[in-house]
């Protein structure tokens, strides 16, 4: 007779032909696994969460740094954009300026970090063939273009008249001072969805921390491109025009610090996880302290040109850590079945206890 280390596992038999006991030495009779002795006892291991070759549930996505560069320059850019425009509207004109050449730094930078990724630049331009309405990505690669249009236009102006109309643009600078206007508030209209487009591409996946947080991280990054957009202007523009930038960047550091912390406590604890240890968990608590130290820095400091620049900083590098944080912290999840399939069983669990049984999810049971 073989065995196989499944006979461990063989269900009691309850009919059929009677198996012979064995005898022991002196006549007395083996029994078969314990307790009463009447049947076999399962033999269960531990739970181990493993998955087939020893492969993710999940696979982890391929990115690197430059994905996480370009989260973060397009949240500068796109708040940085909502800033010119309310300075256009001001009469600020400084910091009008230096809110647009800001922001087309960093949708420039971002878009070079996006191509990097992608290996070639014919991969981005083949994303604006066809345009998909359910694909965050289809409609994040024309939000991305249609902004750095409008914005590119309005800032060769401001560059155009800081160099003092040196630049060789011939009979184009009138029709660059002619559609300057439209072209900033093409730049603030597409500047909200540049900021927050990622979140909703990172969520609308099967990572398991980022689509449990597909309700809040929106909020997360609009917060996060708010406060890093107030904190660049702070750090270029003399103070006596940056009202108007400590406002949002203070506005930027309270909704970061509510919408992330709203965002964990509404996610499975399993699922959030990953945002709370190891390498992400530390950036995250380090984008907390840095917006919390440049939140008050705008405040107290914010009429000092030092100290301005100080939290300015403080705050694009806590809107840094929450980027880089949130995304290192998706592919941990994505490594480890654990976060793929206790959160599954979580919520399989409460669809039963709500009397959900009939549907493709759960079974009666």
């Amino acid at each position: 007779m073989t065995t196989s280390p499944y006979d461990a596992y063989r269900p009691p038999e309850t009919g059929g032909r009677r198996r012979r006991k064995m005898r022991l030495p002196g006549g007395r009779r083996r029994r078969r696994g314990g307790g009463d002795g009447a049947r076999e006892m399962p033999m269960v291991p531990d739970v181990e969460f493993t998955s087939y070759y020893g492969k993710p549930v999940v696979k982890p996505p391929p990115w690197g740094p430059e994905i996480a560069a370009y989260l973060f320059l397009g949240g500068v850019a796109g708040g940085s954009g909502l800033l010119a425009y309310g300075a256009q509207l001001t009469g600020r004109k400084l910091l009008c300026r230096n809110a647009r050449i800001g922001a087309m730094a960093a949708v420039a930078l971002g878009a070079g970090a996006l191509v990097k990724d992608l290996g070639r630049p014919d991969r981005f331009y083949n994303m604006l063939r066809t345009i998909k309405l359910t694909s965050p990505m289809s409609l994040g690669s024309w939000i991305l273009t249609a902004y750095s249009g409008g914005m590119g236009l309005a800032a060769a102006s401001d560059v155009d008249r800081l160099t003092g109309g040196r630049l060789p643009l011939g009979p184009v600078r009138r029709v660059l001072t002619g559609v300057e206007p439209a072209a900033g508030a093409a730049g603030a209209a597409f500047g909200a969805p540049l900021a927050v487009y990622t979140a909703v591409l990172l969520s609308d996946t099967a990572n398991p921390t980022w689509n449990a947080a597909h309700r809040d991280l929106p909020f997360v990054f609009a917060s996060s491109a708010s406060l890093a957009a107030g904190g660049l202007a702070m750090v270029t523009t003399p103070t006596r025009e940056t009202g108007p930038a400590r406002a949002l960047a203070v506005m930027g550091v309270a909704g970061d610090l509510i919408a992330t912390r709203y965002m964990e406590h509404r996610m499975d604890p399993v699922a959030a996880e990953p945002l709370q240890i190891g390498r992400p968990g530390a950036l995250l608590r380090w984008s907390e302290r840095l917006a919390i130290a440049g939140g008050l820095g705008a405040i107290a400091l914010g009429r000092n040109r030092l100290g301005a620049v100080v939290a300015g900083m403080a705050l694009l590098g806590a809107s840094a850590c929450t980027r880089f944080g949130v995304l290192e912290a998706g592919i941990e999840a994505a490594k480890d079945p654990r976060y793929t399939v206790v959160p599954q069983r979580n919520r399989l669990e409460k669809r039963r206890a709500a009397g959900i049984t009939d549907d493709s999810i759960t079974t009666a049971g």
